[in-house]
C-alpha cells in the first residue's frame, strides 16, 4: 500500500473510532446513570465489559506496536550497518586514489549515493511508521466499532 493510501486508511480509521467512541460513551453513560438510580436493575454485563474490553484492546494494540517497533529497530540497525560499510568502502577508495580528482570523485560518488539511500530509507521508514500506527489502532478501532454496533440495538 502506498504511503498516501496508508495515510488515508489511518484517517478513516481514526474518524470511525472517534464516532464509535462518542456513541459508546453516550450509551454507557446512560447505563451508568440507570445503575446509580436502581442498582438492582443495573446492566452488570455491560458495566463489567467497560473495563475488560479496554484492557484486551489495549494489550492487543501494545503487542502490535511492540512487534512493529522491534521490526523498525531491526531495519534501522540494518541501514546503519549498510551505511557504515559504504562509508568504509568510500574511505578506502579515497585513500587508494592516485590523484586529488580521483579522491574527489570517490567522495562525491559516496555522498550522492548516501543521499539517495537516505531519501529512500526515510520514505520507507515513514511509510512503515504510518502502517504501524494504523495497525496498532486496529484492535481499539475494532472494539469500539463493535461496541457501537452492539449498543445501538
Amino acid at each position: 500500500m502506498s504511503p498516501i493510501d496508508e495515510a488515508a486508511r489511518a484517517a478513516r480509521a481514526g474518524q470511525e473510532l472517534l464516532e464509535a467512541s462518542g456513541d459508546v460513551i453516550a450509551r454507557r453513560l446512560g447505563i451508568v446513570a440507570d445503575a446509580l438510580r436502581d442498582p438492582t436493575k443495573a446492566d452488570m454485563r455491560e458495566l463489567s465489559l467497560m473495563s475488560s474490553e479496554k484492557v484486551e484492546a489495549m494489550a492487543a494494540s501494545a503487542r502490535v506496536g511492540m512487534t512493529g517497533a522491534m521490526a523498525l529497530a531491526q531495519t534501522a540497525q540494518t541501514v546503519a550497518a549498510r551505511e557504515t560499510a559504504a562509508a568504509g568502502r568510500a574511505f578506502d577508495a579515497v585513500m587508494a586514489s592516485n590523484t586529488p580528482a580521483e579522491a574527489m570523485t570517490a567522495q562525491g560518488l559516496w555522498a550522492a549515493n548516501a543521499w539517495t539511500r537516505s531519501m529512500q530509507d526515510g520514505w520507507a521508514m515513514g511509510a512503515a511508521l504510518m502502517k504501524l500506527q494504523t495497525d496498532a489502532l486496529q484492535p481499539i478501532h475494532a472494539a469500539a466499532t463493535a461496541n457501537a454496533k452492539r449498543l445501538r440495538k
